[in-house]
């Protein structure tokens, strides 16, 4: 790894450019100096690859509305495809594809998939920023059911459905869907239901060992990172939330949303990633 860890006043809070950052993102608009045609994006600089990975209950297409918007600014964009197959699976495919990316890669996971970026990215020395928006950020040796327990008040266990399955070596295993009639309220109030019905029908499902596998390596160690906390989350409480920023002494906002900004506030998480890409010289 190439990144330095951050000191606690790179913290957006009280810093005179934060304000406006803070506020953009809370209105849904991007700050002024990510507007489009700015600076080093309006001289068509090359840009580092910005890599998306959903969380569960979720695919790709969950990052949709973001993608757009980076693609708009110029961004080179992937969003990678998350097995939900659990923890140690996950991030080695993740790993995977990040060697596959020439060039410096700003990380982006959501949900769970903040706890899949944070064991990948410690094996890919080509990631030189993580972006959190409202995830899991859990440090080496954690469970994420034991730290999810540390701070009371989600609604999630309770609006899931266990499904069992059989496993690749033929044991079974048990998948895991949010109810179709608790998805909104649970995981996306402040989002159409129109849009929540047809993402609650093609949730794909979360492996149960998600929750029981220790993590194995934290990139926000010695990569800078940067977090979108979601103040109105139903799914990971905002005090969990701010407390793993707080330890990876993350550049912080805090947006009233729910567990799904991509889809309620597209442009206050477009603009965080950005934010991080500025920092990056390809």
């Amino acid at each position: 790894m190439t990144g330095r860890p951050l000191s606690r006043r790179h913290t957006l809070k009280g810093a005179a450019g934060a304000a406006a950052l803070t506020v953009a993102s809370a209105s849904g608009a991007p700050p002024a100096a990510a507007s489009e045609g700015s600076g080093a994006e309006a001289a068509g600089a090359a840009k580092a690859t910005v890599v998306l990975v959903h969380g569960a209950f979720a695919d790709a297409a969950s990052w949709n509305p973001v993608t757009e918007r980076l693609q708009r600014q110029g961004h080179p964009v992937i969003a990678a495809a998350n097995p939900l197959r659990g923890l140690t699976h996950d991030a080695a495919q993740v790993t995977a594809r990040l060697a596959a990316v020439p060039g410096p890669v700003v990380l982006v996971g959501h949900s769970y998939g903040g706890a899949v970026i944070t064991q990948a990215a410690a094996a890919a020395p080509n990631v030189k920023a993580l972006v959190y928006i409202a995830a899991f950020v859990p440090d080496v040796g954690e469970v994420l059911g034991e730290l999810a327990a540390r701070f009371p008040g989600s609604q999630l266990d309770a609006a899931l459905t266990p499904v069992p399955v059989p496993g690749p070596d033929g044991s079974t295993t048990i998948d895991l869907y949010i109810r179709p009639d608790r998805y909104h309220d649970v995981f996306a109030q402040d989002v159409a239901r129109s849009t929540t019905r047809t993402l609650a029908a093609g949730q794909r499902p979360l492996s149960a060992s998600a929750f029981t596998d220790r993590v194995g390596g934290a990139a926000w160690r010695t990569v800078p990172s940067w977090t979108l906390i979601s103040t109105q989350d139903r799914g990971i409480v905002p005090a969990l939330q701010r407390f793993q920023a707080a330890r990876a002494r993350s550049r912080t906002i805090e947006v009233p949303t729910s567990h799904l900004p991509m889809h309620s506030r597209p442009d206050a998480v477009a603009a965080l990633i950005r934010s991080a890409a500025r920092t990056v010289n390809p």
